[in-house]
């Protein structure tokens, strides 16, 4: 029996905020793969490692977590506005499909680096010592994200002293400025109210706000489904009844959201929108053993990705609860005392964490100029990826 050999792709794998993704430039990968379709996602899953029915991602890059799980796609941007444009795509684990329906922030932040590592950026904006300025074309969402990337002797800067809650080692520091973050073309709340009430079959009827900015949220009251907004991980994660019952609220927020027609389409649309539980601010005990005071934060906020509690908090989730925060009346601007903002610092599984946003009201309609908050990025390694030829 013949077997078809492996191929050997160019890749980096790169740690972006508190996630850590494959990433390809466009032109290194096969033909076919090229052009969105089947061929190409198959081949991120291969190379990811999925599907995998262990949940292990053994045979692949892939970590077996949503923070891990990911792939990157970059070329120049056909835009005379941009340097760069970004595509993102949230590997499933267990299941066979690549999931193209939203950003990931936290691996934003690497995207100016292998930019300006790999020949995507002009070299005429690369300083020999300062900061270079990449204006990139986020391609799921169709919008501008803005990172300030450190460099020194013409290199970029990875090392540095800015610490990240859920990132054990320090690097330098990368500002992102998400420009107009609401997803594509709709409206920051697409219901039309700061606050829903959203009728979950099995749940009963919560306080909602539907919101989308960075990436579409569902947030809800942790005291509400009877939490503190304190959990970490393993008070989540190994409760399969709450798993199960924030899958369900996230079904019917996508309904409620129109993002679905149906509840039965949220299994194959897994990234978006998130779910988030929100409470006033509360000293709790991180991950890592850091204590997080109540007088140091301005809320609680636990976020659910790909149906599992984030160990930390996902980028664009981030700039959700920066959004949210800043226009009076949403749940999380409650939470976080009910007053005018444009940052908030919150806390999570790992730490906390400040992101600032500045909300304006045009013709009755909030828009959200943007929403900017520090990150880092490593590279992890760089060569490439090998898959079985036939894998695509």
């Amino acid at each position: 029996m013949s077997h078809v050999a492996q191929i050997s792709i160019p890749a980096t794998y790169m740690r972006g905020g508190t996630s850590k993704g494959v990433f390809f430039t466009l032109n290194d990968l096969p033909e076919a793969a090229r052009v969105p379709g089947e061929a190409r996602d198959r081949l991120l899953m291969r190379v990811i490692g999925s599907p995998d029915p262990y949940e292990k991602q053994i045979d692949g890059m892939g970590g077996a977590t949503s923070s891990t799980s990911k792939t990157v796609i970059l070329s120049k941007s056909e835009s005379p506005d941009h340097d760069v444009d970004y595509l993102f795509g949230q590997v499933s684990i267990d299941k066979p499909f690549v999931d193209w329906s939203g950003n990931c922030g936290n691996l934003s932040a690497a995207v100016g680096p292998y930019a300006i590592a790999n020949g995507l950026v002009d070299p005429a904006k690369i300083p020999q010592n300062g900061v270079a300025e990449v204006r990139i074309w986020q391609v799921n969402i169709s919008k501008t994200i803005v990172s300030q990337v450190p460099i020194v002797n013409g290199q970029v800067q990875e090392n540095g002293d800015f610490e990240l809650d859920g990132v054990t080692f320090p690097a330098a520091e990368i500002p992102v400025a998400f420009m107009d973050p609401a997803d594509g073309e709709g409206a920051i709340f697409p219901t039309g109210n700061l606050v829903d009430d959203l009728e979950v079959p099995g749940v009963g009827v919560l306080k909602a706000t539907l919101i989308n900015a960075g990436i579409p949220t569902v947030f809800i009251n942790a005291q509400d489904i009877g939490y503190t907004g304190c959990e970490l991980q393993d008070a989540i994660n190994s409760d399969t009844k709450a798993l199960a019952m924030f899958e369900t609220i996230r079904a019917h927020g996508a309904v409620r959201m129109g993002l679905i027609k149906h509840v039965d389409e949220a299994a194959s649309r897994q990234h978006t929108p998130k779910v988030a539980f929100v409470a006033p601010p509360a000293s709790y005990t991180a991950s890592s053993g850091k204590a997080v005071s109540a007088e140091n934060i301005d809320l609680v906020v636990r976020a659910l990705s790909m149906g599992k509690l984030h160990h930390a908090m996902m980028g664009t989730a981030a700039v959700a609860i920066g959004a949210a925060a800043a226009i009076q009346g949403t749940l999380v601007n409650l939470a976080a005392g009910g007053e005018e903002r444009e940052a908030v610092t919150f806390g999570h599984p790992s730490g906390s964490l400040r992101v600032g946003a500045k909300a304006s009201l045009t013709d009755g309609r909030w828009q959200i100029d943007q929403a900017v908050m520090s990150r880092s990025a490593r590279v992890l390694m760089e060569g490439s990826v090998r898959i079985p030829g036939d894998s695509f």
